[in-house]
Formats: C-alpha cells, sequence, structure tokens
C-alpha cells in the first residue's frame, strides 16, 4: 500500500523514487521533467516529452529531492528545482482534482448538497463521498461513506469543491461508480500527500483562485 492509500497489488508500471528509493505504482508517485531552461517542471499529466524523474506524492519528498539536489543526480545534468516546487504541485493537483470533479458533475457522475448525497448513498448510487474538511462535524458525521477501500475524500475545502460544482462553497458531494471516478480517486490521493498535517492548503487560495473558508 503507498502512502496515498493505493493497493500496489494492482498492475501498473512501477517507478522509483529518487527521495525515498522506494519503487511503487506510478500512481503514488509524480513525474517531474527538466525543462528547456533547465528547471524541473511538474509534470502531473505525464504528458510532457522527456526522460521521467518519479517522486513519491509526498510534501516532504519533493522537498527533500529540491533541497538536497536529487532532481540533479537523477537528471546526471546540472538542473534548477524551485523552492516552492511542493507548492507548485499542490496547486496542480488542487486543480486537476477540481477539474475532474467537474467534468463528473456535467456527465451526471457527481452532485452535491446534503439531501441528494445522502439520497445516493441510501440507493447505493454512491461510490465515494466528498466532504469538505472545514465543514460543520455535525452535519458531516449524518452521512456514512460506502462500505470499501478509498470511498471518502475529506481533504478539499468548501470553496475548492464549490468551483467544481460552480458555486461559491460545497460541503456534501458524491461520486457514482465508474466515469471518472476512480481517477478522481487518484489524483485526490496524490494531492492528500501535499496537504499541511491539518488537512488545509497551505495557502488561502489555490493558483489565483480565492476558495472560501467557513464562516
Amino acid at each position: 500500500m503507498t502512502r496515498g492509500g493505493r493497493d500496489k497489488s494492482r498492475d501498473e508500471p512501477e517507478r522509483k523514487c529518487i527521495a525515498s528509493g522506494e519503487t511503487g505504482s506510478k500512481t503514488g508517485l509524480v513525474r517531474f521533467v527538466v525543462g528547456p531552461d533547465g528547471q524541473i517542471v511538474p509534470d502531473i499529466l505525464e504528458r510532457l516529452p522527456g526522460r521521467g524523474i518519479w517522486v513519491s506524492a509526498d510534501r516532504d519528498l519533493v522537498t527533500k529531492a529540491a533541497k538536497k539536489g536529487l532532481f540533479a543526480r537523477a537528471a546526471r545534468a546540472p538542473v534548477k528545482a524551485p523552492e516552492d516546487l511542493a507548492d507548485t504541485v499542490h496547486d496542480l493537483l488542487t486543480r486537476r482534482v477540481i477539474e475532474l470533479i467537474s467534468l463528473a458533475r456535467k456527465s451526471g457522475d457527481a452532485i452535491t448538497g446534503y439531501e441528494k448525497v445522502k439520497e445516493w448513498l441510501v440507493k447505493g448510487t454512491a461510490r465515494v463521498l466528498i466532504q469538505a474538511e472545514d465543514g460543520s462535524e455535525r452535519g458531516k458525521s449524518k452521512l456514512r461513506p460506502p462500505e470499501g477501500k478509498n470511498t471518502l475524500i475529506s481533504w478539499l475545502s468548501a470553496g475548492e469543491l464549490g468551483l467544481a460544482f460552480g458555486r461559491e462553497r460545497a460541503i456534501h458531494a458524491a461520486l457514482a461508480a465508474g466515469g471518472l471516478s476512480p481517477r478522481i480517486v487518484e489524483e485526490a490521493a496524490r494531492l492528500s500527500g501535499f496537504r499541511a498535517p491539518s488537512g488545509e492548503p497551505d495557502a488561502e487560495h489555490v493558483g489565483g483562485i480565492s476558495a472560501g473558508k467557513d464562516m
């Protein structure tokens, strides 16, 4: 099992983390490449050309790789790793998760609102329960995630979750089985490794987009 909570038994390509030395499914790591200017660039979508350099989806390990010159060692060339590299990865992953949930909403595979989410849970339609980390604990405790592994995402803020549904804030959401749900779970798990210990993002905004707080 990786730090992001994924089962390593899945038949997927494995990669070695340059910071921890551990080998695991690439779904639990982040790919980086060396840009034309010699700067390390996160490749969240894993589409950029060039040899991939892999680091576990963990804030501390990305910071370690940047500070200790591990990217240069892996690239076998002088490279520049920004001091805020972990923050950049955090923001990119946050945007990715919001984007995927939004796409799931448009296809009818994601809903928000307490009553709608409750109905999906009761009917067995929901595969994943999403609860805003800054929502009311009393309200959130009334909804239980479906049985099984990786059925709860609880580290997005109400503002971030709201962005996915085209509103200012959202506390409760659910994903249906299939569709984009497996990808959302994987990307959210990667994101969890870059969140502060409290579960809150390190900044009050993500990529320049305000993420509202509970009043």
